[in-house]
Parts: C-alpha cells; sequence; structure tokens
C-alpha cells in the first residue's frame, strides 16, 4: 500500500507511474475521499470538544441545584450529530482504504518502460541452449514414456491442470525439495515451514487481496485462503511487529505447495506442468532496511541462479518492465530457463523488492538507528518452482533411447539413482 502522504504531495509522479503500469487509478477522487475524511473529522472532534464542555456546565449546574434540562437537550443533540458523522467518517475510511488497497506498488526509476512481455530486456544469459544429435522431445512426453508423469489419473482425481508424479518422477520432485532447501539454507536462509491455508488479513497484507481475489481458491465455510506462494505466510510472519535494525536483514527459505486458479490463463499451456493449479515451490523471503534492500534484491537473485548452475541447466534472467512487473513489486527479475523440447526460454523464477508496499499493508516495522520506528522493505523470490525445474533436468538431460540422466548434484538425493529408463 502507498502512503497517502505520498499521494497528495507527488500525485503527478505517482499517476505517472500508474499509467506506465497500464494501471487505471483515479488519484482525483482518492484524493477528494481523503480530504473528506479529514473535514469530518475535523468536525467530529470539534463536536465532541463543545459536547466536553456543555457537559462539564450541566455538571456544574445539577451540583448547585439548578436547571440544566435546556443543556442537556443541546449535549444529546450534539451527542447524536457526532455519531451521526462517526458513522460517515467511518464509511469514507471503507472507501479510501478499499481504494488504496488497489493501488499498485511504485515502479523503481531503474525499471525499463515498455507495454508488456515483449518489451522485458535480458539482463544477462549463461549458458548456451543444450544441443541434441535428436530432435528433443517436450517433457510430457518425456514423462509419459518413462511412466513418471500421469496426467490421466491427476485429471480424473481433480481436474485439469492436477498431474500424479509416479516411482521416480516422485523421487526425482522431492530430490529437488531437499537440494534447493539445503543449498539456501547453507547459504544464510533460516528454513521454515509454513502454513498452507491462510486468513485474509494475510492474503490482503502481501498484496493478494482485494486485486487477485479470482485467482484465490477459497475455502467459504472457514473464510479460508489455500496458500499461492510461502511468500505470503513467511512475509506476515512478522505482520503488526516492530524487529530491531540488528535483526535485519532476515532471511528465510520455505517450501510449499502453491494453489492458483489460473483464471486468466485459459487456453494456455494446457499440456504438460507449466501452469498447474497445484505446484511445489521453495521461496525465499528477505526482510530489509531500505538502505540495503536493492542490494539484497541483486543478492537473492544470484542465490536463486545458483540452483540452475549447480543443476547446469541453462538460463537468462530479464528484467520485467514496467508493463509487465507485478502488482506489489518496485522491481522483478525473472529468470527463465531454456526448454529444448518447447524451443524456448520459461519463466522458472520471480525475483521481486517490493520495498515498503507489503510492510504497509501488515504493518511490519523497524526501529532505525534513532530508535524511531520505519517500514521494512520485502523481498521475495523463487528460489526455484520445483514443477518446472523438474520440467528443465527431463528435457536437458534426455537421451536418445528416451532415458534420463540425473544431474550429478541430485543423484545423492536420488538414492543413487543416476538414470531414469524407461520400463
Amino acid at each position: 500500500m502507498l502512503d497517502i502522504k505520498t499521494i497528495i504531495s507527488d500525485r503527478d509522479t505517482v499517476q505517472r507511474k500508474c499509467n506506465e503500469r497500464g494501471a487505471d487509478i483515479d488519484l482525483d477522487a482518492i484524493i477528494s475521499l481523503d480530504t473528506e475524511r479529514k473535514s469530518v473529522l475535523q468536525e467530529v472532534e470539534e463536536l465532541r470538544r463543545k459536547r466536553n464542555e456543555l457537559s462539564k456546565k450541566v455538571g456544574e449546574l445539577k451540583r448547585n441545584g439548578e436547571d440544566a434540562q435546556s443543556l442537556m437537550n443541546e449535549v444529546n443533540s450534539l451527542a447524536a450529530r457526532t455519531d451521526e458523522l462517526t458513522q460517515r467518517q467511518n464509511d469514507i475510511e471503507t472507501k479510501l482504504q478499499s481504494a488504496m488497497l488497489v493501488i499498485p506498488n511504485l515502479i523503481d526509476d531503474s525499471v525499463p518502460s515498455g507495454k508488456d512481455e515483449n518489451d522485458n530486456p535480458v539482463y544477462r544469459t549463461v549458458g548456451e541452449p543444450t544441443q541434441f544429435s535428436f530432435k528433443p522431445k517436450a517433457h510430457w512426453d518425456i514423462g509419459t514414456e518413462l511412466g513418471i508423469l500421469d496426467f490421466e489419473r491427476g485429471t480424473k482425481v481433480v481436474k485439469a491442470r492436477f498431474t500424479m508424479l509416479v516411482g521416480l518422477g516422485a523421487r526425482l520432485e522431492r530430490a529437488l525439495i531437499n537440494f534447493m532447501m539445503d543449498l539456501h539454507a547453507s547459504r544464510g536462509y533460516k528454513e521454515t515451514m509454513p502454513p498452507q491455508m491462510l486468513n485474509p488479513a494475510a492474503m490482503t497484507g502481501t498484496g493478494q487481496l482485494p486485486k487477485f481475489q479470482e485467482e484465490a481458491f477459497w475455502c467459504e465455510r472457514d473464510d479460508l485462503y489455500l496458500s499461492p506462494t510461502a511468500e505470503v505466510p513467511v512475509t506476515n510472519m512478522y505482520a503488526g511487529e516492530i524487529l530491531p535494525e540488528s535483526a535485519l536483514p532476515i532471511k528465510y527459505t520455505a517450501y510449499s505447495a502453491c494453489f492458483r486458479r489460473e483464471a486468466g490463463s485459459y487456453g494456455k499451456d494446457v499440456r504438460g506442468l507449466i501452469r498447474q493449479h497445484q505446484f511445489n515451490k521453495v521461496e525465499l523471503v528477505k526482510f530489509a532496511t531500505p538502505e540495503t534492500s536493492m542490494d539484497e534484491l541483486e543478492d537473492m537473485l544470484l542465490e536463486a541462479e545458483e540452483v540452475l548452475k549447480r543443476l547446469k541447466i541453462p538460463y537468462r534472467v530479464i528484467t520485467l518492465c514496467s508493463g509487465d512487473i507485478g502488482f506489489s513489486a518496485t522491481k522483478t527479475y525473472d529468470i527463465e530457463v531454456w526448454l529444448p523440447g518447447q524451443n524456448a526460454y520459461r519463466e522458472i523464477s520471480s525475483c521481486s523488492n517490493c520495498k515498503d508496499f507489503q510492510a504497509r499493508r501488515a504493518n511490519i516495522r523497524y526501529k532505525d538507528k534513532n530508535g524511531k520506528p520505519a517500514f521494512v522493505h520485502t523481498l521475495n523470490g523463487s528460489g526455484l518452482a520445483v514443477g518446472r525445474t523438474l520440467v528443465a533436468v527431463l528435457e536437458n538431460y534426455q537421451q536418445e533411447d528416451g532415458s534420463v540422466l540425473i544431474p550429478d548434484i541430485l543423484v545423492p538425493y536420488m538414492g543413487g539413482v543416476a538414470k531414469i529408463t524407461v520400463l
């Protein structure tokens, strides 16, 4: 959430940055609501002051045995008017809060301008696309022929975009999770396993609500949401708290299943594991000071990249442009892994700095050097999306005979299995 003071004092900049995102936000209406809120609040406070003065006079008259009925009637009239205006104030504040919650974060000045994903510049490329002496297959064919991906039975027990991993497919998924968690823990991230159901306050705190209500799986009876990403519970761990500056940066890594309706992706990636309603992900979350958060973003990006470096899979990093960046982020890097079966780079991680946007929504602060509370900066990144990493292993390590080699770093996690072969 943005600071209303920023919107009022620098309206033109905020409007320009919203426009660069393609966000249709009426800032004048929001400023008007805030002006009305202040006016009503001032009137309420003045009425309360008058009522308190008259109440004292009523008390004096009663103590002196004098008639206080006229003043009592006036006090009651002021009380009724105060209640009326207080209700109006509450209604305005509710409208203002609702309007503020759908304003996206302000993009950093270093973010390139652009309309959509086609305008995202490449930040760096690591490794050359894997070469084969045969025509490489897509993972859905590889996995089906090896008997490790069962799309039909996944659909049978739930619906489309749910998949069962079987045998060494399930083992490979688990191996990737353990490898990623071990790697990030060894690099200073504290391991956590968060709840996978969330209350509305947590979903609002990180920006999933109200903007992305349609993307969420909601359990109506309990008013709880299935977690769309571990970013949500881990970031909200410190909601409403004040952290000591000496504790920052705080770094967490978390494994969780993620649940998304993919409401806006009809017709996209209908085959395979790229776009599922349920998938596993290892997440990275940081809490940092404003002075260090951009450096922490660069470090987080390197830490996510390290997974692919150790798996020896080619990838590239792109910087998301103003028209493609996420709602809560001020700057985002995407890591795109090379998938030879699809002859394309596909997203496998997003690493974002949200600055104080989420911290304001969730009220996460720290005490600065002067002992004054200030909002922390929050960062999050995939380290990595596990299912997509499994896809990358299958497609980059496939062999002409249909088998798949296991990357050396994963062999110990696979119990010594070095190859998945056709049964």
